[in-house]
């Protein structure tokens, strides 16, 4: 623990001179909606809030970029990073306001899922597997989503250092693309869709075009399965702390997690890897069973997260990381 926290204030003898590279993805990405926002602020609910959010995370990132240049070491550097991925908070709900412009397609995904699985899984899932044990056990590991990253980026700030900000800027670049993604295809997931257009149409099979209804409604379904549980308490509180019909296609959850599993295999660390399979697995499933993803948004983010991480590990080998 001493060596820890010794190395923590320990002054780097070559610090980075510029920004890091899950900074200049956040910088990026921070421009071309900037743009977007700049050319659609007519459409937009609050143009000017979106703007001066993005100076402050602009602000916010050049004053920890000033304050690890006066003081480098591993912890200003842990807070960079640390800091971005925090900002998510703000980002994911921004995809809500430059999406919405755009006509729903909720109704052409629920209609894949009867077309290629004979049923909507959203619905069948979580009726069949009702009990209190099956929805206790799902809603906490979607909820695990976050430590799940938390636990992979810090395994490998203690022992894989050199690697730390390349694993970071792979998990941080992954999230950017999401959300670019769900920018341009406004999905909002079968808990939004059921509750607009009636879960006895969604039964007959019946997947109407809601056009522009989530523009002005944010209402969504009860999560489902046994709702005096923890894990169900802590999915509805983080439902209601930032939850918008956004965001469904392709499940990032999935996308996500199966990049950091990717980043575990990479380093070789089997024991940690067969550790987190268990929940990985249940987060996937949990997806779809908590009606956030429709089966096929769930499918899609295993594959998208696959080549995502594949890409950003190429594209990474042309950094310096030291």
């Amino acid at each position: 623990m001493k060596t820890f926290i010794k190395n923590l204030f320990k002054i780097e003898k070559k610090p980075k001179k510029g920004l890091m590279a899950l900074e200049w993805v956040m910088v990026a990405y921070l421009v071309l909606t900037l743009l977007y926002t700049f050319f659609l602020q007519t459409k937009l609910v609050n143009p000017e809030a979106m703007i001066w959010g993005r100076l402050r995370i602009l602000v916010t990132t050049l004053l920890l970029w000033g304050v690890y240049r006066l003081l480098p070491c591993r912890l200003t550097r842990f807070i960079r990073v640390a800091v971005q991925f925090g900002l998510l908070a703000w980002w994911y709900p921004d995809t809500y306001e430059l999406n919405r412009i755009l006509p729903n397609l909720d109704h052409i995904f629920a209609q894949w899922d009867q077309d290629w699985f004979g049923c909507q899984p959203a619905l069948i899932f979580s009726q069949q597997w009702s009990s209190p044990v099956y929805s206790e056990v799902l809603d906490i590991a979607y909820v695990a989503y976050f430590p799940m990253i938390f636990t992979v980026l810090f395994y490998y700030f203690l022992y894989q250092y050199q690697e730390f900000e390349r694993a970071s800027f792979i998990v941080l670049a992954g999230f950017f693309i999401f959300y670019a993604i769900y920018i341009v295809i406004p999905v909002a997931g079968p808990t939004f869709y059921y509750k607009a257009v009636g879960v006895k149409n969604i039964i007959a099979g019946i997947f109407p075009n809601v056009h522009d209804y989530f523009n002005y409604h944010r209402d969504c379904l009860p999560s489902p399965g046994y709702a005096d549980g923890i894990g169900y308490h802590l999915l509805t509180d983080a439902h209601e702390a930032g939850e918008r019909p956004t965001a469904a296609f392709p499940s990032s959850h999935v996308g996500i997690t199966t990049m950091l599993m990717w980043l575990v295999l990479h380093i070789r660390q089997y024991k940690l890897f067969w550790w987190l399979l268990p929940l990985y697995l249940l987060l996937c499933l949990s997806t779809v069973y908590i009606q956030a993803h429709y089966l096929i948004d769930s499918l899609a983010g295993f594959v998208t997260g696959t080549i995502f991480y594949f890409a950003l590990l190429v594209v990474s080998r042309n950094w310096k990381w030291k």
